[in-house]
């Protein structure tokens, strides 16, 4: 496996071709984050999900960052909020992918659901447009594997809030060729991001660490070693990180950080990513942070 992540540029690489037009299917948090930080930089989205609901909720979600953003002078005071709410298409059907050059799955993070849409897309879009997929466990090479372009799949991992953060953890597959790789870093380069690219094994390097360490800190919850709030202050004023891992996982969503657990455990077959039951009750309870109002923290 090719773990060398400075690469010699072709031709093509050394000047590589504006993506303009970004498919973005999923219309969840990230996939409004994701939509937002495009049209900030001059692209052009589509954004699809199956649930108009969704989509509608995601471009107010997207309107309402976006007068936030601007109030905070992050973006130009002079910028025209409505042109830019005019630069995402929001559509139901993956055919509208058909002339994007670029796209980022955002799915759900489940493979029954992740699979069914790569044979689709397969089919619809461009011979040259490149796949990239948001996914926090799910190994890239099996994604590849539904498509009959498998050198055009990539990982790419975007946190949240995607507007804010500077780099992308983008993962190479045993399949991605090294134009994919450059293609990536030119679409995060015109975001004003860049990559830091790991290998293929799953949870990668972030979420690998990070999901131990937000499942450590809900077992000495759990094990009334201390309470939530006392748990994220000591990272936070003791090691000077600006959220806990607490807080954190309330951001993530509790029912994605057990999905991402369970994920991981299957795949190492290894105990020590067994998630915390309080974990499993919280979720089984309805208590999944930020986005149901109510998790280690209440919003």
């Amino acid at each position: 496996m090719n773990t060398n992540t400075t690469d010699h540029a072709s031709p093509e690489q050394a000047n590589p071709k504006h993506i303009n037009k970004v498919g973005v299917i999923g219309a969840g948090v990230m996939g409004a984050g994701l939509s937002q930080a495009l049209i900030e930089t001059g692209h052009q989205v589509v954004l699809i999900d199956i649930a108009p609901d969704a989509l509608e909720k995601s471009m107010a979600t997207i309107q309402d960052s976006l007068r936030i953003a601007k109030m905070m002078k992050r973006i130009p005071k002079e910028t025209d909020l409505q042109a830019l709410r005019q630069q995402v298409y929001l559509s139901t059907n993956l055919s509208d992918l058909a002339d994007v050059d670029f796209v980022v799955e955002n799915a759900t993070e489940k493979w029954s659901i992740k699979a069914s849409i790569y044979p689709q897309i397969d089919s619809i879009c461009k011979a040259e447009c490149v796949f990239a997929a948001n996914t926090s466990a799910i190994p890239i090479s099996s994604l590849a594997a539904l498509t009959q372009r498998p050198d055009k799949i990539l990982g790419m991992h975007f946190m949240n809030p995607v507007p804010q953060k500077a780099t992308v953890e983008t993962i190479r597959s045993i399949h991605t060729s090294e134009a994919t790789i450059a293609v990536s870093q030119n679409l995060l380069a015109q975001m004003n991001k860049r990559a830091i690219i790991v290998n293929d094994k799953p949870g990668f390097v972030s979420n690998r660490i990070s999901h131990l360490f937000m499942n450590e800190a809900i077992w000495v919850v759990q094990d009334e070693v201390a309470c939530a709030k006392d748990v994220d202050d000591i990272f936070i004023e003791c090691y000077g990180h600006t959220m806990g891992p607490l807080a954190t996982a309330d951001l993530i969503g509790l029912d994605t950080v057990l999905h991402t657990l369970k994920v991981l455990q299957d795949n190492y077959s290894d105990e020590k990513f067994a998630p915390a039951p309080l974990l499993v009750q919280m979720v089984a309870a309805g208590k999944l942070g930020r986005k149901s109002g109510e998790g280690f923290f209440s919003y």
